[in-house]
């Protein structure tokens, strides 16, 4: 017989399916077997009747150990108090491998037993559903760009040299006496393709080497870039805020039931709509010590910071024209006050900070070179950087959008851990 998803189960009523997948869960009462069945796409509950399958059968599931896998055939119930609204009263029922004592149980484990024990933590139910709200954030992200001519342009994850700063590169044996280092960020590529096609996003993972153990923080992630010829810092801003509110709205239009799974408050997600705020890093500044921080102008927002200003605001708060010596070499100094760069982080509300970051890129040529010194980068591994604002410069800008703190914020989660299959962080590199 075909397989059925659990997830198009209603579709079946009243007809006989087979379900292939993993025993979640038993309990057992006489003649009776609850069988929890998970596929990958949700789980259903069999009921499995001595009577119905007969005595061998009925012996297969006694003491059937948790993710074992099997087949699952029965016909589809409605019923109001079972998960999902229905359940499957088994007629056949196949054990395709027996799982023995299976080390993640119902009780409580410890993160560092779970973490290490990844590779079977992420069959969870709730870490299921993370996964699926991740998919969904990535799929609406590329449907966002797709959806207005911004074109795929990914970029090398070996590079050269760095992107923003030497101090968190890791660096990679590149063939017999060449370094090379794993990516910190696309941007100075895009901003090659955007002046080849215009409007251009890379998607993909990308590396940090900062030795932090904090919630926020991982040392590998994944991040979507895109980049704008002839933008400025307001083209940056718009495109942000719009792309942080359609993927808020497709994950609560999509994983409703995952956001449910996961306990998310989903009227605080209700709240992000377009306009966000706009706050000048001055005003972030007054703000801060208004709250009783003890923050001096020049300095850059840390995590406490962050959470004190977006707790001020119902929905992402963008803080724009930071100091200009906190900022990377390519951001563009406003015209008005040189001191400061049109860069942008936006903040998400309730304590997941920065999301984003991004501005507009510094198109001047003699300005570029003196940057690059400035900050005692190797020059010649710019001169291709630097040959675009040699032959064509325009105004241009983008950003970039990490997907993990993304999920995070949107599932609620405490620690970006869970925000990706397999995290890399200061301590783990395991499974």
């Amino acid at each position: 017989m075909a397989q059925t998803y659990i997830k198009d189960i209603a579709a079946h009523d009243g007809q006989t399916i087979t379900i292939k997948g993993w025993l979640h869960n038993r309990r057992s009462s006489g003649k009776l077997h609850f069988l929890i069945v998970r596929d990958g796409t949700g789980q259903v509950q069999g009921v499995m009747s001595k009577a119905a399958v007969g005595d061998e059968t009925f012996r297969k599931a006694d003491h059937l150990g948790q993710e074992s896998s099997i087949i699952v055939s029965g016909a589809v119930r409605a019923d109001a108090r079972a998960p999902g609204g229905y359940e499957l009263d088994v007629s056949g029922f196949e054990v395709v491998s027996e799982a023995v004592d299976y080390p993640i149980t119902p009780k409580e484990h410890g993160v560092d037993y779970l973490m290490d024990r990844r590779h079977l933590w992420i069959r969870a139910p709730r870490q299921a559903a993370i996964l699926r709200v991740r998919h969904e954030v990535i799929n609406a992200v590329r449907d966002f760009f797709n959806s207005r001519d911004f074109i795929l342009a990914d970029t090398p994850i070996f590079t050269p040299a760095a992107c923003e700063g030497t101090t968190t590169l890791f660096p990679v044996q590149y063939f017999e006496d060449t370094t090379a280092y794993l990516t910190q960020s696309g941007q100075l590529y895009n901003e090659a393709t955007a002046m080849a096609l215009g409007r251009v996003y890379a998607f993909g993972p990308t590396f940090r080497a900062e030795k932090s153990k904090t919630r926020r923080h991982l040392t590998e992630f994944w991040m979507v870039e895109p980049e704008m010829a002839y933008a400025t810092i307001d083209d940056v801003m718009d495109l942000s805020e719009q792309l942080v509110s359609s993927v808020v709205a497709r994950v609560l239009d999509k994983r409703m039931n995952e956001l449910k799974q996961l306990e998310r408050d989903t009227t605080k997600l209700e709240s992000v709509t377009t306009p966000f705020p706009r706050i000048s890093y001055d005003e972030a500044v007054t703000r801060l010590q208004g709250a009783g921080l003890p923050f001096e102008w020049g300095g850059d927002l840390g995590g406490t910071d962050e959470t004190v200003l977006s707790s001020q605001f119902d929905r992402p708060v963008m803080v724009h024209r930071y100091p200009a010596a906190v900022k990377a070499f390519y951001m563009k100094p406003d015209a008005e006050r040189p001191e400061l760069a049109l860069g942008v982080d936006v903040l998400a509300p309730e304590g997941y900070g920065e999301i984003i970051g991004g501005g507009e890129r510094l198109a001047d040529l003699d300005l570029m070179l003196a940057r690059i010194k400035a900050h005692e980068l190797p020059p010649e591994a710019f001169e291709w950087y630097l040959d675009l604002r040699r032959f064509g410069s325009v105004p241009h800008g983008g950003f970039g959008m990490g997907i993990e703190r993304v999920v995070s914020w949107i599932c609620g989660l405490e620690h970006l851990r869970e925000a990706i299959p397999f995290p890399r962080m200061l301590y783990r590199m395991y499974p």
